[in-house]
């Protein structure tokens, strides 16, 4: 014999209903079977609601009773042939106005008992399952209807009866037991107490009815049918890679169900559970899915977490003061207080010097649950021994559940370092002593985000999702949009990461789009998109709470870098070709460090130096390393070395300064590149990355531009150029009198840095510099008399690009 139970879902229209029937009649060909139906879907709720209603003098009640009325009715003329239709209308109708009756008694009392709400909700199973029995017998299908009230005998606890099972276990099998009939129909949720008054189960009523029928007649499995294709790894509605689990043992099945798997409630299977009977759940509108079986003894698997499941809103409630500490019974006390209450407590965590005690409690229930603690600690409390109740909401729980974790050391370090690296802050943290589970208190915002996270970390070992924004598609973000579109296959298949690029912005416009950009069209997007506003843009942006983001500024703007701050107080890497913010004031560029580092996220700026040239990564394995920097030389300006590589006194310098600029080495204003400007920020920030605390102002530049180049906008730049003539010839002529050439060097030692024009000798490293080569010269205590080189291309859309991309890499695999 087999249990079958169909859920609201299930039996929510004609069309479901049919589609239910002919599951019953093929499950009944195989072997007897007996039939559980809850509800159809909606109406326990709409039900308690007219109650409520009536209550409170709402006579809106009878508007609601109508419409669940016609709605059965109308179930019935479409499920029904015209010819079978009239008796099962009848008893809709005559159901239908004992409702009405009952409700028009809570009306004229104002009262709505527990003893009353019982009976009125009752009547939403015995409607369904008479429905679903007339539906078998339209189809010429031999069945029987239990009335489940007459089998299921409880207490009188109204709305959570305790089941008598000696009783009930007796009365079904006398009923079923030895009677022709190989098909039953009972409904599910309803029972009556010792005096014959109904009384229902509680939450998970019609699944503990069918767990009931089928410990008391021993079956060889329950099936529950419902609307999704049995448990999965996580909420599908939140993690879309979730994926079916096909086996699981009861122990794992309660503890996801209880963090928030909304397939079971956990005490509806404990009858089939000691029993040694497996439990499968099946979808009604997909059977050919394989479901999930549950059993007590699961085939062996070896992954180390099963599952990963949710609860919330959920509110944290903390008793705490040293009254408490060596002090017994204070547990017991605050137990005590919550249960005469009724309310359930979710989690509990201890602090071990016994200073404190922290539950959680539903949302719902936290306030109730405050004042029951205040008035139960309330001579503590007035004699300062303990605080008053702490309670903290809009929180979620998120459970990882496994059997085989407790086999498996790490396993929350890896739930915590996974968080941690995207910012999840976690408020209290559980782990029973079976090791089936480690609860973690966050955030109800960071939920999605976090579930994400540990699904990437246990389940997704082929893919990684790496969420992208950039600030600034010019040339170099233009190609850096490049090289992420033609790498993503390349991404994907070597390094695992599947990277979106899920915002982009100009200096005019923005868009964001949590489902990523399509790269071969981003134009279109961004031209869609609002006008820009940077507080929107980080508001939305954080407001996504994506995973794995990192932001790119690709843009030499200032506004943009004064948002790196609130974006990596939130673990938002930053990547920033934009060098702004690390040659600010010590004090900016020190937060944003620490920052990063508090928040256990990454703000890097390679090509702030180097372009494409891995300088500052260099540097930085040398101090990891245990190497110190004594000085340091450097052509760091790809403009200035492509600008006396190519001037000679044939041409014009202005026409060299212009040739650079068109070829896209300048900065839009070249004085920003002639003046040493941008050199000085350069050494800057190798110095600062060196150790040295400097700003600015300390940086000696030797410029070797006449004043009058730098008055004005940049055509007179170029006229006075043209003007001074001259004076670029001689320098050019003294050098080349020496055999030597000019290069814009930038140095470092001593703790003092200067940069300024330089006539080297060809014994020199830096002589040979060709076209837009950079490079630069460590002299640390291990490269003493030879220096470590690293040289280059040091300008160029391209090189850049790559540079930035590579920091988006190392943000996402630190």
């Amino acid at each position: 014999m087999q249990v079958l139970k169909f859920g609201g879902s299930s039996v929510a229209s004609a069309a479901n209903i049919n589609r239910v029937l002919a599951l019953v009649e093929a499950a009944a060909r195989q072997q007897p079977t007996v039939v559980v139906v809850s509800a159809l879907g909606g109406v326990t709720d709409a039900l308690i609601s007219a109650g409520r209603r009536a209550a409170a003098a709402d006579a809106g009640y009878r508007e609601q009773l109508q419409e669940l009325e016609q709605r059965h009715l109308d179930v019935v003329r479409e499920l029904l042939p015209i010819t079978g239709q009239s008796a099962v209308l009848s008893f809709v109708k005559s159901y239908c106005n004992e409702l009405e009756r009952l409700c028009d008694g809570v009306f004229a009392l104002g009262e709505l008992s527990a003893r009353t709400l019982d009976r009125l909700v009752s009547y939403g199973e015995l409607l369904s399952s008479q429905v679903v029995a007339a539906g078998l017998g339209a189809r010429g299908t031999a069945h029987q209807w239990l009335d489940s009230r007459q089998l299921l005998r409880t207490d009188a606890r109204y709305g959570h009866a305790t089941v008598d099972f000696a009783t009930t276990n007796a009365q079904i099998q006398a009923a079923v037991n030895g009677a022709e009939t190989a098909l039953y129909v009972a409904p599910g949720f309803v029972a009556a107490a010792p005096d014959g008054t109904t009384t229902t189960l509680g939450r998970g009523g019609s699944d503990y009815t069918a767990a009931i029928f089928a410990g008391a007649l021993g079956v060889s499995q329950l099936q529950i049918w419902t609307d999704v294709s049995g448990m999965m790894t996580a909420d599908p509605r939140l993690v879309r890679a979730a994926r079916p689990i096909s086996h699981i043992s009861y122990q794992e099945a309660m503890e996801l169900s209880h963090f928030g798997a909304k397939v079971l409630y956990p005490p509806t299977i404990q009858p089939v559970m000691h029993r040694g009977i497996s439990l499968w759940i099946k979808n009604t509108f997909a059977p050919e899915d394989a479901g999930t079986l549950i059993e007590v003894a699961p085939p062996a698997n070896h992954a180390m977490v099963r599952g990963i499941s949710s609860i919330g809103p959920v509110a944290l409630l903390r008793l705490e003061g040293n009254g408490m500490v060596g002090i017994p019974g204070f547990s017991r006390r605050l137990f005590a207080a919550l249960a005469q209450e009724q309310i359930n407590v979710i989690l509990i965590t201890q602090s071990s010097s016994e200073h404190s005690i922290s539950v959680a409690v539903r949302a719902t229930d936290a306030q109730q649950a405050r004042q029951a603690a205040d008035a139960e600690f309330a001579a503590e409390i007035s004699a300062g021994r303990l605080d008053p109740l702490y309670c903290e909401e809009e929180l979620a729980i998120v459970a990882l559940v496994g059997e085989q974790m407790k086999n498996h050391p790490g396993i929350s370090g890896r739930l915590f370092g996974a968080l941690g690296q995207n910012g999840v802050n976690i408020r209290a943290i559980a782990q029973g002593s079976s090791e089936k589970n480690i609860s973690t208190v966050i955030r109800q915002q960071d939920v999605r985000k976090a579930i994400n996270v540990l699904h990437e970390t246990f389940f997704e070992a082929t893919t990684r999702q790496v969420n992208v924004v950039v600030t600034g598609v010019g040339n170099v973000g233009r190609k850096l949009l490049e090289q992420l579109a033609r790498q993503q296959p390349w991404l994907r298949e070597k390094l695992r990461l599947n990277l979106r690029v899920v915002g982009l912005a100009t200096s005019r416009q923005f868009v964001l789009d949590e489902e990523g950009i399509d790269l071969a069209d981003w134009q279109t997007a961004l031209a869609a998109g609002p006008p820009l506003s940077l507080k929107a843009l980080t508001e939305q942006l954080l407001a996504l709470n994506l995973r794995n983001t990192v932001f790119v500024d690709v843009t030499a703007s200032a506004e943009v870098a004064q948002v790196y701050a609130e974006l990596l107080a939130r673990s938002v890497a930053v990547v920033a070709c934009n060098k702004v913010a690390a040659s600010s004031d010590y004090q900016n560029y020190a937060r944003l460090k620490s920052l990063a580092q508090e928040f256990n996220t990454q703000f890097l700026f390679e090509t702030n130096v180097g372009a494409g040239l891995p300088v500052i990564g260099t540097l930085g394995d040398l101090l990891r390393s245990g190497d110190e920097v004594q000085r340091m030389e450097a052509v760091l300006s790809g403009t200035l070395n492509f600008v006396f590589n190519n001037y000679d006194g044939s041409r014009p310098f202005a026409e060299v300064v212009r040739q650079a600029q068109a070829e896209g080495y300048t900065e839009p204003d070249p004085r920003l590149d002639l003046t040493g400007v941008d050199v000085a920020r350069k050494i800057l920030i190798l110095a600062r990355e060196a150790g040295y605390a400097l700003e600015m102002s300390d940086i000696h530049n030797e410029a070797f531009l006449p004043t009058s180049c730098l008055e004005g906008d940049v055509p007179a730049f170029y006229e006075q150029l043209a003007v001074h003539e001259p004076h670029f010839r001689a320098l050019y002529d003294a050098a080349a009198a020496n055999g030597e050439k000019l290069r814009f060097v930038a140095s470092f030692g001593a703790g003092q840095a200067r940069v300024g024009l330089q006539a080297l000798p060809p014994t020199h490293d830096l002589y040979s510099l060709q076209g837009k080569d950079n490079a630069v010269l460590f002299y640390t205590n291990r490269y003493v008399e030879q220096p470590l080189v690293i040289k280059g291309a040091g300008a160029g859309a391209e090189v850049t690009a790559s540079g930035v991309f590579a920091d988006v890499l190392r943000a996402v695999q630190s």
